[in-house]
This record gives C-alpha cells, sequence and structure tokens, in this order.
C-alpha cells in the first residue's frame, strides 16, 4: 500500500479511535450525572422519612402521656370514690341503713321508719340525726351531685291522709323533698348540689306481697354521682357562695334549688312535682289514677 495511503487509513483510525472514546467518556458522563440525581432523590427521602419518623415519635410519646394522664385520673376517681363509700359506712353503720356503688353512682338506702311516721313526711328527730351525718360526708366531696329519691310500697294511702297525699306519688315527693330542704336549711349543703324525686311505688326492692319487702321498699335513697355523671351546670364553682337561706331567691332559683319530678310507668298519669317551698303537693297539681301494683 503506498505510504500516503497508509497514512491516510492511520489518521482514520484513530480519528475513529478519539470519536469512540468522546462517546464513551460522553455516556459515563450522563450515566454519572444519573446516578447523582438518584442519589440526591435517596437523600431527600431519607431526610423526609427521618421527619416523619421525628413526628411519629413525638405523637407516641405525646399519646403515652396522655393515656398516663388518663390512668392517674382514673385512678384517683376510683380512690376518691372507695373513700366515699368507705366514709359513708364508718358514719351510717345501721340494720336500716343498707349502701352500695354501681357505675360511680353511691347509693345510700334509708329506711322510712328512721325519718318519718307511717303515712307522713315531717322529718322525725332521729332522721335529722342521719341526715346531718350524711351532709358531713358530703362535705369532703363538694364536686358531687346529690339526687334524693323517695320510694314507697304499693299501699294506697289512707283516706284521713288524701287531702295531702292523693297518691303514692305525692307522699314520696313530699319525703325527698323534706330530706332536700333539711341538708339545705339545716345541715348547709350547697343546694346546687340537690335535687329531689319522687319515684312512688313504680321501683321496688323486694316483693310488696310480704309485709318485710313493703318495708324495704318504703324508703329514702341518697344517691351520690360521680364527678363525671355530674353536669357542669349543676356544680358549684370555685369560690362561688350558695344562695342565701335567709333571703328570697327569684322563682328561677328555687326551681333549680329544688328540683322535685316524676317518673311515672307507661300508661300512668304522673303529678307534677311538689313545691320546695312545702311539704305538700303543689296548689292545683293534677293527681294520678289509685295508685296500682
Amino acid at each position: 500500500m503506498p505510504k500516503p495511503a497508509l497514512l491516510a487509513a492511520l489518521a482514520v483510525v484513530v480519528l475513529l479511535g478519539f470519536g469512540f472514546l468522546g462517546l464513551s467518556y460522553r455516556n459515563q458522563g450522563l450515566e454519572l450525572e444519573t446516578l447523582a440525581a438518584e442519589l440526591a432523590a435517596a437523600q431527600a427521602a431519607g431526610e423526609t422519612n427521618l421527619t416523619e419518623q421525628a413526628s411519629l415519635r413525638t405523637a407516641l410519646e405525646a399519646s403515652r402521656a396522655q393515656a398516663d394522664r388518663l390512668q392517674r385520673e382514673k385512678d384517683s376517681v376510683a380512690r376518691n370514690q372507695k373513700s366515699l363509700e368507705e366514709e359513708m359506712r364508718r358514719t351510717l353503720a345501721s340494720k336500716d341503713i343498707t349502701i352500695s356503688e354501681l357505675q360511680g353512682k353511691l347509693t345510700v338506702n334509708i329506711l322510712d321508719r328512721i325519718l318519718f311516721d307511717s303515712g307522713e313526711a315531717t322529718l322525725k328527730p332521729e332522721g335529722h340525726e342521719v341526715l346531718f351525718k350524711i351532709a358531713e360526708v358530703l362535705a369532703q366531696y363538694p364536686a358531687r351531685q346529690v339526687h334524693v329519691i323517695g320510694h314507697t310500697d304499693n299501699v294506697p294511702i289512707r283516706a284521713s291522709a288524701r287531702d295531702r297525699f292523693p297518691s303514692n306519688w305525692e307522699l314520696s315527693t313530699a319525703r325527698a323533698t323534706a330530706a332536700v330542704r333539711f341538708l339545705v336549711e339545716s345541715a348547709n349543703v350547697d343546694p346546687r348540689r340537690l335535687g329531689a324525686v319522687g319515684y312512688g311505688e313504680f321501683h321496688p326492692l323486694a316483693d310488696n306481697a310480704t309485709a318485710e319487702g313493703r318495708a324495704k321498699n318504703r324508703r329514702i335513697a341518697v344517691v351520690v354521682l360521680s364527678e363525671e355523671l355530674a353536669g357542669s351546670d349543676v356544680v358549684p364553682k370555685a369560690g362561688s357562695a350558695p344562695p342565701s337561706a335567709s333571703t328570697p331567691e327569684p322563682a328561677a332559683a328555687r326551681t333549680n334549688l329544688l328540683r322535685a319530678t316524676t317518673n311515672a310507668p307507661p300508661g300512668t298519669v304522673p303529678t307534677n312535682a311538689v313545691s320546695p317551698r312545702t311539704n305538700s303537693p303543689s296548689a292545683g297539681s293534677p293527681t294520678s289514677p289509685t295508685p296500682t301494683p
């Protein structure tokens, strides 16, 4: 091959080699850029994951702290409820008084013979003593709402008393109201904590067919609610004073002071609530039919 042709061929080979090398370097540069972009994306994703993990850890710690707080509150409520029950049992040790606790409600059942004479709604001296003891315990738990509930047996009101108590509805409500008034006016219990209810004969504890059962059914129940069950509208605010018993309250205040209600079963017509200022039914209130078992 002539020398010029050989040189030309070598030149072509050299040029092709440089071209191949240039193309190879270019491809490697693109690959490096791609790898760098992928690395940057992976680093960003890692930082995001770290941030999310930190947020999750913070949320988990907050949830644990809240759970611990709720558990402490639950334990505190349970201790207070147990303390209330034990205090009531120590203070009111009597065969005529039973105490039970269910779902945050402490119920003190007092047989009527301690508080009232038969068919009457005027408290006896023995009743004063029992209610004073209950008030002493309640003073240690000022945030508790208290319902005083009157119950009777199914024996109809005797004829001589029907002008005052047409049925067991009126008698049970009058007795509950009398107990509430005593707690407020003589035992200094905040009236905003109290309510009076009359259930008549319709929530018996025992069989009315026997004298023993009827005696158990004639009772006053003092129900002390837990702080969770007490509505914010009835719990006294810290530092606030109860209405003075020596000055007349407006009608709305008297209604809130003693909420006397009835709870008639289906098919009966309950009476209106007893007036909070008397031990007898409100004037003009309708009466229920003759009581039935």
